[in-house]
């Protein structure tokens, strides 16, 4: 069945048998309606010099036919890790990981190779392709881990030849690239980590992926300046864009910057030891200290939603006078612009001055909030600092500021307030009527209450 630019194969989705007929049964796995039409050109060069080139043909189909299994999800072990995913690894989907080197990529990707092996059938492998590291190493990891290793594939390669031919031979249901900057073919030039190579490798991985029902999971690292190092088209190429981050201790904070079959709110927590990544018990106890005396000024807590969980965290502020009469904010985990609005609506609704003061605005933990209800605690916090007088004992305050001065009401109420009941609050401001909550609609009646015996 010559055509014009090619052959026709039939090829099986599920093994990657193929044959010059179609047949309703795979006769190597014995899969039912697997084989698809494939056009071979034997004229075409591969990756990495490859002496023929398959390309499916694509035909129409009725949305209504479409079955929805194909986007089943395979649960990594880590429930944290499966909470940002949306609920596990999609099949047919590539996932990008970035974080700065040594903040525990490879851990934590061994660490899933580990708890997927665990739930694996007996003839399905996964592949772990690493282009840093020697073998050696990465058993090192694994016995220091104490994870078991018996049904994962280990290559050592930097060649995308040779990552191929493994997919090829192996064909792994779960596939790991550490990293993706690391692996170069001959056909996109000779030196690794290029735009061109970057490009070019990731979607022959990824075309890989999506024929067949597995999962692609690419480490990369990321620039000073906290992106991904690498083209932007690279995270337009693949489905989920993950990124791994770390406070000044020990815990690590894993967020989707995008992700197509879930939400980008969920954010996982960990705590990285000897023994590799634990998730987080109680998340609230990262973002609140448990310091004995609670009277202190420039503190303020407020309940924030990240994904579907709540959490309780703990805004810092200082005020200092301004140097050389120029007035500045430093704030990393809340946006500058927000704490300059905020202490601009108190300057004018109150009458404090912040105009001749320099403004310096933590969060317990080193988790970065954008929530527009933190703005109340903010501004309690800001107030605080400002006055050197605390916020009442064991308050709990939420809800958005507009220019006007007005507290607005926000979303999630209900469990922002269960949150902060449990947590031992006795007293919750913000602009919703609870009989549990004291109700302010104004700047001037929140400040009067978080302050007042």
């Amino acid at each position: 069945m010559a055509k014009k630019n090619g052959s026709i194969m039939y090829k099986c989705s599920n093994c990657g048998y193929s044959q010059p007929r179609w047949l309703g049964r795979c006769p190597d796995c014995g899969e039912w309606n697997s084989l698809e039409e494939i056009i071979i050109d034997k004229t075409k060069t591969g990756p990495a010099g490859r002496t023929s080139e398959e390309q499916v043909k694509v035909k129409p189909v009725s949305l209504s036919s479409v079955d929805a299994s194909d986007t089943s999800r395979i649960s990594t072990g880590i429930e944290e890790f499966d909470r940002v995913l949306g609920g596990g690894a999609t099949k047919r989907s590539a996932i990008l990981l970035g974080g700065e080197p040594g903040i525990g990529k490879s851990t934590l990707l061994l660490q899933t190779a580990s708890g997927i092996s665990n739930k694996l059938a007996a003839d399905k492998q996964i592949l772990y392709v690493s282009g840093e590291e020697s073998a050696a190493q990465i058993k090192d990891r694994a016995i220091r881990l104490g994870i078991d290793s018996s049904r994962i594939q280990l290559l050592c390669t930097s060649r995308l030849d040779d990552t191929l031919d493994a997919l090829d031979s192996i064909n792994p249901l779960f596939v790991i690239i550490d990293s993706i900057q690391t692996i170069y073919s001959l056909e996109a030039g000779i030196i690794p980590g290029t735009v061109n190579q970057l490009k070019y490798c990731a979607n022959e991985l990824i075309s890989w992926v999506k024929e067949r029902d597995s999962v692609l999971i690419m480490t990369a690292h990321v620039t000073k300046e906290g992106t991904i190092a690498g083209p932007k088209a690279l995270e337009h190429m693949v489905d989920t864009v993950i990124s791994f981050e770390r406070n000044n201790e020990d815990i690590r904070f894993l967020h989707a910057q995008k992700n197509r079959f879930g939400s980008v709110d969920e954010i996982g927590i960990f705590s990285m030891s000897s023994e590799g990544l634990s998730p987080i018990a109680d998340p609230n106890s990262l973002f609140i200290n448990k310091r004995a005396n609670r009277n202190v000024a420039g503190l303020s807590c407020t309940p924030v939603f990240e994904g579907s969980r709540v959490f309780l965290v703990e805004i810092q502020a200082l005020t200092v006078p301004a140097k050389a009469s120029v007035s500045r904010i430093y704030s990393e985990k809340i946006d500058s612009g927000r704490v300059a609005r905020i202490a601009a609506v108190i300057e004018k609704r109150c009458g404090l001055v912040f105009s001749d003061q320099d403004i310096y605005v933590n969060v317990t933990g080193g988790i970065k909030l954008s929530e527009s209800s933190i703005d109340a605690a903010l501004a309690a916090a800001l107030y605080s600092a400002r006055t050197d007088l605390p916020v009442k004992a064991e308050t709990t305050l939420f809800g958005e500021i507009s220019l006007t001065g007005e507290v607005q009401p926000v979303g999630k109420a209900k469990q922002r307030i269960k949150t902060a009941q449990n947590f031992g609050s006795k007293c919750i401001i913000c602009n919703e009527k609870d009989d549990s909550c004291l109700q302010v609609c104004d700047i001037k009646t929140l400040i009067k209450s978080a302050f007042s015996n």
